[in-house]
């Protein structure tokens, strides 16, 4: 366990909210779960003892709220828990896309889930991040061939500087995390999602993460402006 207790809300009960869920609470953190069918829920799940609560419940019980919900699903649902989430931290993990003929496309072109979700929520502040690996990837970055990069995007240091605190619970050491600024930035990394279904037609569904590496030296000429 990291030293510092943290209380969590997940929203969302498929695979990624289990998963994280299920980490935390083996650490000894304190997590409440949210659902849209909570007494489901609560018969399906066989973990440690957890409170399983509603939606709007979950999200006004804890300072910091993970967004697990399908990514095509999170902006329609969370905006309707916009009292609930005010004052919050909501760390969007979720990645909007939808399938057509020519394959996978983001849902929110030009712009992305978390841009959305900011401005639909204007009393929450919203981050990005665990959004371009599996998930178990989250749970367990020490378990891949070479160091992952985990990003973070988001308007408010503050907020960023808590979902560094959960990422460090989850085992992400401080080197390994990048911020790359304001909440536009997860445009990027939302996109990144696309190249998933090559991946896994081409590795299997095992765990792979991103991961950024810097030159050894710093003696590069600077790029052109």
């Amino acid at each position: 366990m990291s030293g510092t207790s943290l209380t969590v809300s997940i929203l969302g009960t498929g695979r990624v909210g289990i998963h994280l869920a299920t980490a935390l609470l083996q650490q000894g953190h304190k997590v409440i779960l949210g659902s849209r069918s909570p007494e489901e829920a609560t018969a399906r799940w066989t973990g440690p003892t957890m409170p399983i609560l509603s939606l709007a419940a979950a999200a006004s019980a804890a300072p910091l709220v993970v967004n697990a919900l399908p990514g095509e699903q999170a902006l329609t649902v969370l905006s309707g828990l916009e009292t609930a989430l005010a004052g919050r931290v909501l760390l969007d993990v979720a990645n909007a896309t939808t399938r057509t003929e020519g394959g996978l496309t983001l849902l929110y072109p030009g712009s992305s889930l978390a841009e959305r979700l900011q401005l639909a929520l204007p009393e929450t502040r919203v981050v990005k991040s665990l959004n371009t690996m599996m998930y178990r990837v989250m749970t367990d970055p020490q378990g891949q061939a070479m160091p992952p990069t985990v990003f973070l995007a988001g308007n408010d240091d503050g907020a960023k500087q808590a979902v560094r605190e959960l990422l460090g619970a989850l085992g992400w050491p401080p080197e390994w995390q990048l911020d790359l600024g304001d909440v536009t930035a997860a445009r990027g990394t939302e996109a990144l999602f696309l190249v998933v279904p090559s991946l896994v037609q081409i590795l299997g569904f095992v765990p792979f993460s991103v991961s950024v590496t810097q030159a050894k030296t710093s003696g590069l000429e600077p790029m052109n402006s």
